[in-house]
């Protein structure tokens, strides 16, 4: 497919200068402004002639300010992108930002519901999907589980890469946007409280915005505590002879409990200088501390020897500090040309420790096992793009970006004689990480009807680590990556609504520091296939992927929408963990590394409709209707079928909201139904995987007091199904399996909105 690239480029150039020479002399491109268009960028519309008092014709000129409508800055980008402010943010009184992601197209949510899980685009996960903070990569260790929608401005959804942000965005890249320009005077405040099984969460936000001059700012802050308990899990074990002997069976029914509380600040301020050059700073302060409590029996119904363990309780406390800071400056230089520079850095610090006691039958003490892991990050990044318009509707920017960053971490790991239990226990981990890129973009506007992007972005990234005692943990690995990009929008002539999409990118996954070190991580307990020991591989190689997307959006409305998108991602170089039997210092061990294996391919279709009924019938009630659904097929060379699709892909997902604002009373009615089936996937040739289905129901009302003050009561995960998995390991004529189960449960949440 990478030959197509520079074809579809002349197929495309070659259409749309033909139509351009068609065009009239006196014809103006279209009004939309390009995908790298700042946010704030307004737009200069000519209206209907006027008659002076002289009598002649002069013509009208509408001039538009501030930043576009969520779907307006959809509709004008080149490279697609979808907008998500704060009206999608605030619509379900989420208390979490999973919350919110869940229900937008394409997007999945790992783990059960209420526990949050990695952020998947099209069912992809682990590294697939590009997460970004404010443009940036977050710092190692944020989740946005933790993170607060009223700490975030809008979600941007990019389904490929742009040359302006890191390529590696195999599945897209959804970036958060934290809170900036603030235009209200008012100061807001967000009052929560959620129950989960008679466990209170409150959560209190507040924004203050305010101006002195050049100088305007927005602070804004949160702060919760969260309270969670599980109880009813459990799992049930077999060992399985050819002949269908039940060799073993184990029965492991636990429960949980947590209390965490969080902290997140996010002031921003910006100044305008007089020769128009601006300068914008923002910090994030996020903290949270957590206590977690477990414990759980272990019976052997079948079985000759006795089971590790008959018995464990485990405690556990952990704490977590970011401290981030973003800025930019942007200069304005002669004529419509500038240079926005950026720079941030940050700081982080996470420290867990736990203590697990395990017991006999008789409830005497077996083993005590103390894990604790101190873990320091510091990072530095900074780059910048200048771009100069080449006419109207066509705008190049070119720009760079340099990343350092460096992690230190001591894990510590003793049993009740205080006997390390793996090699590495309190040696300390040092690893770096090194990037640079450099890219430029040419949009172009070429006719009313064509717009094209043509980017390309180069890459490169260097990882070494190294332990304190010079083992074989030491590794040095360098990747370069060069990536091709091309969008192109076609806006139907004669049908103004309608358009059409393609992107043909190059994208890539690069492996996580923990992948790539050399030292083995021992399973705790007996080693076997479905508990091997954990290695990397400082030999693996990125995953290269090159991407095809199609799309045929037609806009309803002022806020309206039905598309059909599909896209194919061919990936060389998948790596997956393959477990087998290797020689160790002490012997023959069952051993889980991963390894570049070969060639992946993955489609699919996304289909979404939104719009308001009252836009498309007279005296239709106040009615939005959102839904969208997307089937995804994927195919691993090597590994037999017929299930031998990518690790975690979701066959299907589909979501259905509606919200009806009642004409005669101040409510708001609304809900959303988000759905995934079951999957089984073949992960290798001996191991497959099943996940339960999982449905979860939301529904909220909303009490209007007056302009300044509402109330909004919703119920999250209504049908509280259980989540079910199910584990097949095949070894040497032994098939091992297990079966969990897991509940979730529903949350109750009541918020208070007003202004001051």
């Amino acid at each position: 497919m990478s030959k197509l690239i520079p074809f579809a480029c002349a197929a495309v150039l070659s259409a749309a200068t033909a139509q351009a020479q068609q065009q009239p002399a006196d014809s103006t491109p279209a009004e939309a402004p390009s995908a790298a268009s700042s946010p704030s960028k307004g737009s200069v519309k000519a209206g209907a002639p006027a008659t002076g008092s002289d009598g002649k014709v002069m013509p009208q000129v509408t001039v538009s300010g501030g930043r576009q409508s969520d779907m307006d800055e959809r509709r004008n980008s080149t490279a697609g992108k979808q907008i998500y402010g704060r009206e999608e943010l605030d619509r379900n009184g989420d208390t979490s930002l999973g919350d919110v992601l869940k229900r937008l197209p394409g997007v999945t949510i790992g783990g059960r519901p209420g526990r949050g899980g990695d952020v998947r685009m099209r069912g992809l996960g682990n590294g697939y999907t590009q997460i970004l903070l404010n443009g940036e990569r977050p710092p190692a260790g944020f989740s946005m589980e933790s993170l607060s929608p009223d700490q975030v401005e809008r979600i941007e959804v990019m389904r490929g890469p742009v040359a302006e942000h890191s390529a590696r965005a195999i599945a897209g890249t959804i970036n958060i946007v934290l809170r900036d320009g603030y235009q209200q005077r008012d100061i807001q405040v967000k009052l929560t409280d959620s129950i989960e099984e008679g466990l209170h969460s409150p959560n209190l936000s507040v924004t203050l915005p305010g101006k002195a001059g050049a100088l305007s700012y927005t602070l804004s802050g949160s702060i919760g505590q969260h309270r969670s308990q599980d109880k009813g899990g459990r799992s049930i074990s077999r060992d399985i002879l050819d002949d269908g002997t039940v060799q073993r069976e184990q029965l492991l029914q636990d429960e949980s409990s947590g209390n965490s509380k969080n902290l997140h600040f996010a002031p921003r301020v910006s100044y305008k200088f007089e020769n128009g050059d601006t300068l914008n700073i923002q910090p994030f302060l996020m903290a949270s501390r957590g206590d977690t409590g477990s414990k759980g029996t272990l019976e052997q119904p079948i079985g000759k020897d006795a089971p590790d363990y008959n018995a464990f309780t485990q405690q556990a406390h952990s704490s977590m500090t970011f401290l981030r800071g973003f800025g930019n400056w942007i200069h304005k230089l002669q004529g419509a040309a500038k240079l926005d520079v950026k720079f941030g850095g940050g700081i982080g610090k996470r420290n867990s420790d736990s203590q697990r006691t395990e017991f006999d039958g008789s409830g005497n003490l077996l083993d005590r096992f103390t894990d604790t892991d101190s873990t320091r990050d510091r990072n530095f990044s900074t780059g910048g793009k200048y771009t100069s318009p080449l006419g109207q509707g066509h705008l190049l920017a070119a720009g760079w970006d340099l990343e350092s960053s460096h992690r230190e971490q001591t894990k510590v790991s003793v049993d009740k004689d205080g006997k390390p239990q793996f090699a590495e226990s309190g040696d300390n981990l040092n690893a770096d990480t090194r990037r640079v890129a450099f890219f430029a973009q040419d949009e172009w506007d070429i006719t009313p009807q064509w717009a094209v992007y043509m980017g390309a972005r180069w890459e490169g990234i260097r990882t070494s680590s190294e332990r304190s005692n010079g083992s074989a943990g030491s590794i040095s690995n360098t990747s370069k990556v060069f990536s091709p990009l091309l969008h192109g929008v076609w806006r139907i002539p004669g049908f103004e609504k309608d358009q059409v999409r393609m992107s043909l990118t190059k994208s890539y996954k690069s492996p996580n520091v923990q992948d790539l070190i050399a030292a083995p991580t021992p399973s705790r307990g007996v080693n076997r296939p479905d508990r091997p020991d954990r290695v990397g591989n400082p030999d693996l190689k990125p995953e290269l992927a090159t991407g095809l997307d199609i799309a045929y959006e037609h806009y309803l409305g002022r806020n309206g929408i039905v598309s059909v998108s599909g896209f194919v991602r061919d990936i060389d170089n998948l790596i997956r963990r393959e477990v087998a039997q290797k020689q160790m210092a002490d012997g023959l061990h069952w051993v889980s590394m991963p390894t570049n294996v070969g060639h992946a391919r993955t489609s699919g279709i996304e289909l979404e409709a939104k719009f308001s009924l009252s836009e498309l019938m007279e005296n239709a009630p106040n009615i939005d209707f959102r839904s969208n659904y997307s089937r995804f097929w994927s195919k691993v060379d090597g590994i037999p079928g017929p299930d031998n699709r990518l690790d975690q892909q979701a066959k299907q997902t589909a979501n259905l909201g509606m919200d009806y604002r009642m004409k005669d009373i101040p409510l708001t009615l609304g809900g959303s139904f988000n759905w995934t089936p079951s999957v089984r996937v073949q992960t290798s040739p001996t191991q497959t995987v099943d996940t339960g289905s999982k449905r979860v129901l939301d529904m909220y009302a909303l009490w209007k007091f007056d302009a300044r003050t509402q109330l909004r009561f919703s119920a999250s995960n209504l049908l509280a199904d259980d989540s079910l998995g199910h584990n097949l390991m095949y070894a040497k004529g032994l098939s091992i399996t297990s079966d969990s189960l897991n509940p979730t449960y529903r949350v109750w949440s009541i918020k208070l909105e007003t202004k001051f």
